[in-house]
């Protein structure tokens, strides 16, 4: 008899995984997306009270969680959230001031670039660092922006840093892969969250985005939590130093 294949598991049970910019929109829904396949998931983020009721709510699904306020941009904080190694860590926080190039302040610049690229980074050494010590493998994953792949107007700082994060990931997967460390990006389009509830209540802005998505809808969160659960899981165990664009064909064409 022919032996069949078999689909790698999707199961994080066991699994330890740390998700930042938990408490609401696409992290969230990340740590969802990690707590529902099993995995303890430690919820970090800066706004402690709404982190605490978002993890709240996933106790009483039934699903393992726990708080941590962390703001990443503070290194030390950081490090030692990150002593003990995770199987899996997710990458959500992130910013945004957008301008015009020439309007662009040195304190807007520095801002995002602290969030979106130094932060990220040393999480990530960090994250491996544990694990290599630890010698366990494990996923780091960040998510980007399809503005990782494409320009847009008045964006760009933003864009700056999250072209920054995929060239990133590449060096670090090189580094990392011999230990079975793997690191990869999700690169969303527009998201329908609270935080950029502004551009779809723009009808100038939403009819760019539409103009550019060639999909006939904008991403809800929902769009995001199956890469995430993909990249976190033995089913994405040849993945690495790669980007999942999420975009509904923006960067086709």
């Amino acid at each position: 008899m022919t032996e069949l294949p078999r689909t790698p598991s999707f199961d994080l049970s066991g699994k330890r995984a740390l998700v930042t910019g938990a408490s609401s929109g696409i992290g969230l829904g990340c740590a969802v997306a990690l707590a529902e396949a099993g995995a303890h998931v430690v919820c970090a983020a800066r706004r402690a009270d709404v982190l605490q009721a978002s993890v709240d709510a996933m106790r009483t699904q039934g699903w393992s969680a726990d708080a941590v306020a962390l703001d990443q941009v503070d290194l030390a904080s950081l490090s030692a959230a990150m002593e003990d190694p995770f199987d899996v860590v997710l990458n959500s926080a992130g910013l945004a001031r957008h301008s015009a190039a020439v309007d662009t302040t040195p304190d807007d610049y520095d801002a995002v670039m602290d969030v979106n690229v130094k932060a990220a980074y040393f999480l990530s050494s960090y994250a491996a660092r544990a694990m290599i010590a630890a010698g366990r493998s494990g996923s780091i994953i960040h998510i980007s922006s399809q503005m990782g792949h494409v320009g847009g107007p008045e964006r760009a700082v933003y864009c700056a840093s999250k072209h920054a994060i995929e060239g990133m990931i590449k060096s670090m997967a090189i580094e990392w892969g011999k230990k079975g460390i793997r690191i990869n990006s999700i690169c969303p389009t527009f998201i329908r969250t609270p935080l950029t509830a502004p551009t779809f209540d723009d009808p100038d802005r939403l009819a760019w985005v539409m103009s550019k998505i060639k999909l006939p809808r904008v991403g809800e969160v929902s769009d995001i939590m199956g890469a995430a659960l993909f990249l976190a899981s033995d089913a994405s165990a040849m993945v690495t130093g790669t980007s999942m664009l999420i975009d509904g064909g923006w960067t086709a064409d």
